[in-house]
């Protein structure tokens, strides 16, 4: 018997740039037999109607609370802006909505607890979008460190580059990329990419069990390349941890703003007693951009590339932003259906924010700080 497909209601649509637009209309559309876009809501009910006719979606709702009660909609998902998540969230649990929400969850630790207590409380499906941990590169890297190809696990090193817009001293267009200058509004280098590449980590490794942190603006400027205008920045360009993980094993990591100078943006080594593999992309955007594996063991003096079973890729969208997010919410769909939790959840959402709180109490303080 066939199952009723699970109907979404897409808030934050803007065709051509936004990730909504990018990522979750195709992976949503790939994954038809699961799910329907039944509607989307912008911030404006104008900018909602014209974002539904480019994309060919049949409805737009004339605000987010009415989205939020259509009896219509099962699944919210929200791709907007971070300072919005917190009460569009509430209002969409409190409406009894499943919830697919775009990570940061919350802007900061705090808002993420409560949003995910709620959740609970409410016994609703609320899933958070760490769509790196769903990667094949990160699965397949899991099962081989599970599977014990480098032994036990030594240490890791993680150097990597957030993008231009995150600490690059320029910014594409003030209107989508100006707020990520002020670290208040929660979207910065440490929040998004560093946040993103912790969960696969955590995933891959282990939770993380102290930190000692520097975290600094070394631009204190930016420029918006649409209109020249210059903007003064206090969101951090430089994130440096030392730790510990809970295995014992020391995490080295290096987030720098701004874009690799030869498209060369990520170096992620996991070393261990039996051997050692290296992850690589063209940034610290785990989320969103094609990672490689590379591996050397026994007595091999050079590294060779690891290719990914195609299990992990058959029947899936070939574009890597689309790819994951049909991946995440293709475990949502199970989890909705069957009980499961397969997909990252706002409790696991908590964990990385607490990670990051931590960063950020270890970098003010120029102290060690214990997660566990």
């Amino acid at each position: 018997m066939t199952q009723e497909r699970l109907k979404v209601g897409i808030v934050g649509v803007q065709p051509g740039r936004s990730w909504a637009a990018r990522a979750h209309v195709p992976a949503l559309r790939a994954l038809s037999d699961m799910f329907d876009i039944v509607g989307i809501a912008n911030s404006t009910e104008a900018s909602g109607h014209a974002a539904a006719a480019e994309i060919g979606v049949a409805k737009a709702f004339a605000s987010v609370a009415d989205l939020i009660v259509a009896p219509e909609v099962d699944i919210v998902t929200v791709a907007v802006k971070v300072p919005p998540h917190f009460e569009i969230v509430k209002a969409a649990i409190e409406a009894g909505k499943h919830v697919y929400c775009e990570w940061p969850l919350g802007n900061g630790l705090a808002q993420a607890r409560e949003m995910a207590a709620l959740a609970k409380a409410k016994g609703v499906l609320c899933v958070v979008g760490t769509q790196a941990r769903v990667a094949p590169e990160i699965e397949y890297l899991k099962h081989l460190i599970v599977d014990g190809f480098v032994g036990e696990v030594l240490s890791t090193t993680l150097i990597a580059r957030g993008g231009a817009a995150l600490g690059g001293g320029t910014i594409p267009d003030r209107k989508t990329y100006g707020y990520l200058l002020d670290r208040a509004n929660g979207a910065t280098l440490l929040t998004i990419p560093v946040g993103h590449t912790l969960a696969a980590l955590r995933d891959v490794l282990g939770d993380v069990a102290e930190v000692s942190a520097v975290v600094a603006t070394r631009r204190l400027t930016a420029t918006a390349v649409d209109t020249g205008e210059v903007f003064s920045v206090s969101a951090p360009d430089q994130v440096l941890v030392s730790g510990i993980l809970a295995s014992s094993a020391p995490i080295s990591l290096h987030f720098r703003g701004g874009a690799p100078r030869d498209g060369d943006g990520l170096f992620w080594e996991i070393h261990g007693t039996e051997g050692d593999i290296r992850v690589s992309g063209s940034s610290g955007h785990t989320q969103m951009v094609q990672l490689s594996l590379m591996a050397a063991s026994g007595g091999e003096t050079k590294f060779r590339p690891l290719d990914v079973p195609a299990q992990y890729r058959t029947g899936w969208p070939e574009d890597v932003e689309a790819g994951n997010v049909a991946r995440l919410y293709a475990r949502m769909a199970e989890d909705i259906r069957s009980g499961s939790r397969t997909a990252p959840s706002f409790e696991d959402a908590v964990e990385v924010h607490r990670i990051i709180e931590a960063i950020e109490n270890a970098a003010e303080s120029g102290r060690r700080v214990l997660l566990t």
